[in-house]
């Protein structure tokens, strides 16, 4: 049988652009029914849209939160419409399928104040202090995603202009740094980082104490440090930083689409949560200091 799972694979990297995690997802969902097919003694060509409904009924009895249900038939219905675009089946069996809707949660983001703080734990002492500082001022001055700043070469960064260049899906950005930023990429750049990089070819702006190219690993432990540092309550993530970096922007005046080309959106529905975000946080200000509320 023709291994649809790998041809699926191959059009999600290289047509579709999806980042890899999405990937892992939608894989992962595909080979567990896959799985699952099999012992119902069929495969994902020929399975029916009853089949599929089963298995979605299956989810939900096995306790599975609404979250993932809505996961796999984002999964299955983005796999039958690559199937039949590409003639492999002839009626397209997730078309009518539908999940329970899941209710809207919306990312948690830092507050002033504690942006402040967390910005200040690493101290500009040593290479390890200058690169960290760096680091963070970076990453909150234009909200880019982890994988986008361990991907940062030399190169990318223009401080003369206090602008980043950054790659994501195939496009290039560029987005514009604060002067505190600037000056942290300059002290870091310009004094430290030659002293910690293994090789004058090493193209990396950020590498880890062994002078080469910082891991993603290595700055989760480096976020997670500062975070116990700052003792800020709030489980602190890279993608925390960059939905703070958004929700602040607009909460100081800037418009909906400079803050999408920043992010690097492709549709502007995936920046409008930050104007939510906002909402509520003002309806949580109104409730808890209207003397009326």
């Amino acid at each position: 049988m023709t291994d649809y799972l790998a041809l699926y694979r191959n059009y999600l990297t290289t047509e579709k652009h999806m980042s890899a995690n999405t990937i892992i997802s939608y894989m992962r969902d595909l080979e567990q029914y896959d799985e699952w097919l099999k012992q119902k003694k069929t495969d994902l060509k020929r399975a029916k849209n009853t089949v599929l409904q089963e298995y979605v009924k299956r989810l939900e009895q096995l306790g599975k939160s609404p979250a993932t249900t809505s996961r796999f038939l984002a999964s299955s219905k983005s796999f039958y419409a690559y199937m039949f675009a590409k003639g492999y089946i002839k009626t397209n069996p997730a078309t009518s399928v539908k999940s329970k809707k899941v209710q809207k949660s919306y990312p948690e983001i830092l507050t002033n104040r504690e942006v402040e703080l967390f910005l200040e734990q690493p101290k500009c002492v040593d290479e390890k202090g200058f690169r960290d500082h760096a680091m963070l001022e970076l990453l909150y001055a234009t909200g880019i995603r982890v994988s986008e700043l361990i991907g940062l070469d030399i190169d990318d960064v223009n401080l003369p202009a206090g602008l980043v260049s950054c790659r994501s899906k195939g496009k290039e950005r560029s987005i514009p740094l604060y002067p505190g930023a600037v000056k942290a990429l300059q002290d870091y750049m310009v004094h430290i980082r030659k002293r910690i990089v293994a090789n004058d070819e090493e193209k990396a702006l950020f590498v880890n104490m062994n002078g080469e190219r910082m891991t993603r690993q290595g700055f989760w432990k480096i976020i997670k440090y500062y975070q116990e540092k700052a003792e800020i309550n709030k489980d602190i993530t890279p993608h925390m930083l960059r939905h703070s970096f958004a929700a602040h922007l607009l909460e100081n005046g800037a418009d909906l689409h400079s803050i999408q080309e920043m992010l690097g959106h492709a549709d502007i529905s995936s920046t409008q949560i930050y104007t939510h975000i906002i909402k509520k946080q003002l309806k949580d200000v109104y409730q808890k200091a209207h003397p009326r509320a």
